[in-house]
């Protein structure tokens, strides 16, 4: 992490301690109400909860400093990319979306958009560095493609989205801002479920939008407020909580993952092997220009889907979960979820367990 990052993580860490008076609480207190005393409506900070709590303000200050951004927050990932697609699109444009991506994205589109007039072009994360983006409203990428893992160069993507009167919407969730900067390579907006690292406890759904787009974001904060797909004052506690230790987590998951993925990679049962961070893997050289890190997700293919939930059931140390992100490490076998992947294609979220034990753990399972 360089200087420049450093100096905003620490920064987060201490957004509230500049306004602290003599005996107040150095945490975050959690205000969970939904109506505020106003014998006079103007000028009052809070009106109603639908529309803002101090909860929410908290943790938006925090994302918003890591993002360098205006930042809306959403009780969901899947709530945070409703709001940035519905805002930027209408009947008759056209969206791009990876069809290799989180595949709820690809639900939504063509379930909600489609019918409602918008065209829905699928595209394979690799294509995005050749194809032709001219008559298209909306650009959405994805990258580290979840679960393949593969890589798309945002700034190259973004300025030939913008050259024919494209927006971009970048989702970052398997990085966070800590690791990988949309914005600052083009992107219009950033979305991202903080229900992953962020959070990184497991207990809180939670998302955002992030954009320097001053209209672009009122559209989405509108968005919240009349569609209603706002969060909850304990998950928005929770999530702030979650952030200020997102980057010591991020540095142990970061790296075993690098420590791991080499000796997976060379496991006589391990057929293939996705890491971002290997000097072998097809985004290797793009990953080390556009990240700050390699992230911590590896995808595995073992041999077929009864040896693969063989080797999930006989790990210890890893839990079988469908998300990814935490303090745990999870893996699960993406076919199940009608991914296109390998029947034996596991997806590892590294967590913060000491690196050797896990490795061990692994290792036993697959022998």
């Amino acid at each position: 992490m360089d200087k420049d990052m450093q100096g905003l993580v620490a920064q987060m860490l201490h957004h509230r301690s500049g306004g602290l008076e003599k005996g107040d609480p150095v945490a975050l207190p959690l205000t969970s109400a939904t109506t505020f005393h106003l014998p006079d409506v103007q000028g009052a900070p809070y009106i109603y909860g639908r529309n803002g709590t101090p909860t929410w303000d908290a943790v938006e200050a925090q994302l918003a400093l890591l993002e360098e951004a205006e930042v809306v927050s959403f009780p969901s990932g899947m709530a945070a990319i409703s709001a940035a697609l519905f805002a930027t699109l209408k009947a008759g444009d056209t969206v791009v979306l990876p069809a290799d991506g989180y595949y709820v994205t690809r639900v939504l589109a063509s379930g909600f958009l489609a019918p409602l007039g918008v065209r829905v072009v699928e595209l394979p994360t690799r294509s995005y560095a050749t194809a032709d983006f001219n008559g298209v409203a909306v650009v959405y990428l994805e990258t580290p493609s979840n679960p393949g893992l593969d890589v798309v160069d945002i700034a190259d993507v973004a300025a030939r989205a913008h050259a024919a009167g494209a927006r971009v919407i970048a989702d970052n969730t398997t990085m966070t801002p800590l690791l990988q900067r949309p914005l600052d390579l083009g992107a219009d907006l950033v979305v991202a479920a903080d229900t992953k690292a962020p959070g990184g406890h497991s207990d809180a759904l939670f998302g955002h939008v992030a954009g320097r787009d001053a209209a672009l974001m009122a559209r989405v904060r509108d968005w919240r407020r009349l569609s209603g797909a706002v969060p909850g004052a304990m998950e928005a506690w929770l999530v702030h909580r979650g952030l200020e230790t997102l980057e010591v987590r991020l540095e142990r998951m970061c790296a075993t993952a690098r420590l791991i993925a080499p000796r997976l990679a060379e496991h006589p049962m391990v057929q293939a092997l996705r890491f971002p961070g290997l000097p072998d893997d097809p985004s290797y050289d793009l990953s080390r220009r556009q990240m700050a890190d390699f992230g911590f997700l590896i995808g595995l293919t073992l041999s077929d889907a009864t040896v693969a939930e063989r080797f999930l059931e006989r790990c210890a140390y890893l839990v079988r979960s469908t998300s990814f992100g935490g303090t745990h490490s999870t893996a699960e076998r993406r076919a199940r979820w009608g991914d296109a992947v390998p029947a034996g294609f596991i997806r590892l979220s590294v967590g913060v367990e000491p690196a050797e034990a896990l490795w061990e753990a692994m290792a036993e399972a697959l022998a």
